[in-house]
């Protein structure tokens, strides 16, 4: 029986009974003979499969062991085959010194020594399998180098974007921060001298309208960097119940109002009555949220237009803005983490909002797709299912 992962050994001899009697010489379970009646047949199986060992006969008709041996040493995959030759003919015919010019490894003689015989092919066996054990371990650890490599590369890239978030988020932190501290800074100087015109109530509100905006700035940012992680370690969950659609939209709108029009940027809301769907609230906000403040940033201080309609039991948000749109090599890239737009006179942010907001889409096995075209602007689509099963 041929098992798995056995050494082959090619015998030719043009005679059946001294194949047979050659095979129960040299058989074993760690091998498979196969057998040739002449030179031709013996190059057939040569060019199939893979010898540790072949062992001619010398004198056959046709095509003799000496010119078979010099066919497998002009070929590549046959070169490197150990030849052994066995014959009947006497000593003084000095076949064995042509057997070594043909680049035998041994010669036997006829009538043949049994013990010899399964010493040497018992040598050659060995070798090739210890051969062919050197070549799987040459294999793992260049596969195993591989992986290192592959590895290394993954774990350089990594910190390069540690390093990067880390200092993004120093960064991004540092102007709320900083803006803070300098009105505290200010703030108390008045108090230290005793200005209370400084505090008067026309002046409180704005005082602390922008206290808010840098404090909200820092919440969305800590926001940001712990929805990320949740997404990475699988632990985003989303809270659904029954919520009107077109009220939410038209909520997040009017909270942007006022930013909208401190920046010039006219708001165009089409949006169907009574959408209603079950979805958690909190997150839909998050994702429109996320999709207004990219198109404020990237939209050229031109009108942005959003609408909400359904069809087909999906309800569809889109926020289309008039900038400088999208290349589209770059239309997937941009959902990735830490990723921002081209448009390198932008600077805010962490890359993080389409990210996000598309984790938050598929959570509610929904969609965010993205369709641009440059120098006309680019229109995300938040694609919902009604009914979130």
């Amino acid at each position: 029986m041929l098992i798995q992962n056995s050494t082959n050994i090619l015998i030719v001899d043009d005679l059946p009974e001294n194949l047979r009697a050659l095979e129960k010489i040299i058989e074993a379970d760690d091998r498979h003979i196969y057998q040739a009646q002449s030179g031709d047949t013996a190059l057939a199986l040569l060019l199939e499969y893979d010898f540790a060992l072949a062992i001619l006969d010398v004198m056959m008709p046709g095509m003799n062991g000496f010119e078979l041996a010099e066919l497998m040493r002009s070929t590549d995959r046959t070169r490197h085959i150990p030849i052994i030759f066995v014959s009947a003919g006497g000593r003084e015919l000095n076949y064995a010194f042509k057997g070594y010019e043909s680049g035998a490894v041994d010669f036997l003689h006829k009538p043949l020594d049994i013990a010899a015989v399964k010493s040497k092919v018992n040598v050659f066996v060995s070798l090739h399998q210890q051969s062919n054990e050197v070549k799987r371990q040459v294999r793992a650890l260049e596969k195993s180098q591989r992986e290192l490599q592959s590895t290394q590369t993954e774990l350089q890239k990594a910190l390069k974007m540690r390093d990067d978030f880390m200092s993004l988020v120093a960064h991004e932190l540092r102007t709320p921060l900083n803006t803070l501290h300098v009105d505290s800074q200010i703030r108390t100087m008045h108090i230290e001298k005793g200005n209370q015109d400084a505090f008067a109530f026309d002046k409180l509100a704005p005082m602390l309208e922008r206290d808010r905006r840098q404090i909200k700035s820092m919440v969305r940012l800590i926001g940001d960097m712990v929805d990320v992680s949740r997404i990475q370690n699988g632990k985003l969950s989303i809270s659904c119940c029954e919520i009107n659609l077109t009220a939410l939209v038209k909520q997040v709108v009017a909270d942007f109002h006022t930013h909208a029009e401190a920046a010039g940027v006219p708001f165009n809301l089409t949006a169907e009555e009574n959408v209603v769907g079950v979805w958690d609230d909190f997150r839909v906000e998050q994702i429109i949220v996320n999709l207004l403040t990219n198109a404020l940033r990237y939209g050229d201080g031109k009108p942005i237009d959003i609408s909400l309609s359904t069809r087909d039991g999906i309800a569809s948000v889109s926020v289309r803005d008039h900038g400088a749109g999208i290349p589209p090599k770059e239309c997937e890239r941009i959902f990735e983490k830490f990723e921002r737009g081209g448009n390198k006179t932008v600077k805010e942010g962490l890359g993080m909002g389409l990210y996000i907001a598309r984790e938050l889409a598929e959570a509610h096995k929904g969609t965010l797709t993205l369709t641009s075209v440059l120098g006309e602007g680019s229109t995300f689509t938040l694609s919902l299912p009604l009914a979130n099963k």
